[in-house]
């Protein structure tokens, strides 16, 4: 399992969950993937983060580092202020 943050959500329109990856989204079209279930998007939404980590290694791209809650937290807590 990857570390790499994953934002699944519920699209009434598509009546699918949507998968977006959030340390990707400047690199690839949002969201990237899609289950009929929450757990399939979750699959999904994995293999998807192995299959481009795999092609920007081959292609020497580099590869985005994953977010980590402290991370996340501190441009929060700026803006509790």
């Amino acid at each position: 399992m990857s570390q790499y943050s994953m934002l699944v959500q519920w699209s009434e329109e598509d009546g699918l969950f949507l998968v977006t990856i959030l340390e990707f989204s400047d690199r690839v079209v949002m969201p990237c993937t899609h289950g009929k279930t929450r757990t399939e998007a979750i699959q999904n939404g994995e293999e998807i983060i192995d299959m481009y980590l795999e092609a920007w290694e081959v292609e020497g791209e580099s590869i985005p580092q994953p977010s980590t809650l402290q991370s996340v937290v501190k441009p929060l807590q700026a803006l509790i202020v």
